[in-house]
């Protein structure tokens, strides 16, 4: 079995109730949006400033080769939607809303509900046992669109 597959397999053990999984449809790809954005506000030096590169594009590289070493599928996925949540942060900041309040007031609010789906659920978090978890989320999200897609992840 492949690594992707185990791990896909274990966090699926906690998100079988169709509340839950609802609840982190919504939430997953919001969290991956928001922690984004959060890296993305903290201020960099002006060395790093200059060629209009945050903490939150240098951080992307190393997250999206491990999506990649993952699975190619996965890795392209994860690829266009950090594409599609910078897209994201640079219309927040067109239309003058402060990216990092935005991105804490939401990522409160989507934690919030992630855990009353686990509550449903009645099973912990995943990434309480191993915080991979924390990256495996966004994938097992996109697991759902890939298979719909038959896209093998």
């Amino acid at each position: 079995m492949r690594q992707i597959d185990k791990l896909l397999h274990q966090y699926g053990e906690s998100h079988q109730h169709n509340t839950n999984i609802w609840i982190h449809g919504l939430a997953v790809p919001s969290i991956f949006f928001v922690t984004i954005g959060l890296i993305y506000a903290i201020p960099v030096p002006d060395m790093i400033a200059k060629f209009d590169i945050t903490f939150a594009h240098i951080l992307a590289v190393p997250m999206l080769m491990y999506y990649f070493k993952l699975s190619g599928p996965i890795g392209a996925a994860m690829t266009l939607l950090t594409i599609a949540v910078f897209g994201g942060i640079s219309a927040l900041e067109m239309l003058d809303i402060s990216v990092w309040q935005f991105s804490l007031v939401l990522f409160v609010v989507m934690w919030v509900l992630q855990f009353i789906g686990h509550k449903i659920e009645g099973k912990k978090p995943s990434f309480f046992d191993d915080l991979r978890f924390l990256l495996v989320g966004p994938a097992w999200w996109w697991m759902h669109l890939l298979k719909r897609l038959n896209i093998q992840p």
